[in-house]
């Protein structure tokens, strides 16, 4: 028995019976903070938030504030690999089970630590996010013919986009400033991430699905695909452009919330 743990033998009471000789366990005063943070640990499911491609950290900060929530890291290196991507994610958490926030192109980052990870991701909230199928990829995820526009496109320019369609696209609904500083914060991912097929995964049984309304970069119409891929059991609609965490903080924090108590 630890150092922490002492048993001893009394008489006690449960109810109605007597109960001679109990054997009841204690711990010293000195050691309960240090007991319950180990319970805490191994039963806690960790709430990570998986930006979209090229996006920085920041853009959760509004939608989280009082939640802890780490922000996935990406893995080292320009050449990464999707499951790079995926292990980099699972190494940002907590040991243990995982809730995922997903936005965008996290979706296919999501859909790799399910096939890395199955007994570990308890949920995914996929917040205007590309959901592939097992074994797809990003620009296989895209309908005709965007899918072979992008991928020559990425070929010749890379995967930076020019700083107008990222304001047209992805920073649309934004003020300048915010448009600003997402552009000068924006970080090119690997051909790979665009490119590379998932491996066979399995969702897992808590799903979600926040969609917008005035989405310039996916489509209403093509969240609402990816939607019914992930046939999610939570749904909820924002009535904004591509980044709700920026332009309707409150609103995506409640519903990401009530998400991940549901997972709990």
């Amino acid at each position: 028995m630890s150092a922490c743990w002492r048993s001893m033998r009394r008489k006690v009471r449960c109810g109605s019976v007597d109960l001679e000789n109990a054997t009841i366990l204690t711990v010293p005063v000195r050691c309960v903070s240090a007991s319950l943070r180990t319970v805490v640990h191994m039963t806690s499911t960790t709430l990570l938030l998986i930006s979209g491609a090229g996006l920085p950290a920041w853009i959760w900060d509004d939608a989280t504030t009082g939640l802890d929530a780490p922000v996935a890291r990406r893995p080292e290196g320009s050449n990464a690999s999707l499951l790079q991507y995926a292990q980099a994610a699972l190494d940002s958490a907590s040991p243990g089970a995982i809730s995922i926030v997903a936005h965008s192109a996290g979706g296919l980052v999501a859909a790799a630590m399910t096939a890395l990870a199955p007994a570990r991701v308890r949920g995914i909230l996929a917040v205007t996010a590309v959901i592939p199928e097992p074994r797809g990829s990003f620009i296989g995820a895209m309908p005709l013919p965007n899918r072979l526009m992008l991928s020559a496109v990425m070929r010749v320019a890379g995967t930076r986009p020019p700083a107008s369609a990222l304001r047209a696209g992805i920073a649309s609904g934004l003020d300048a400033n915010l448009s600003k500083r997402l552009v000068n914060d924006f970080t090119p991912e690997s051909q790979a991430y665009y490119r590379d097929r998932t491996p066979m995964f399995d969702m897992p049984h808590h799903r979600g699905y926040v969609t917008t309304t005035n989405d310039r970069e996916i489509s209403p119409a093509l969240q609402e695909g990816f939607a019914t891929r992930l046939a999610p059991d939570f749904k909820k609609r924002i009535d904004g452009g591509h980044l709700p965490m920026l332009e309707h903080p409150e609103e995506l924090r409640k519903y990401i919330v009530e998400f991940h108590a549901s997972v709990q």
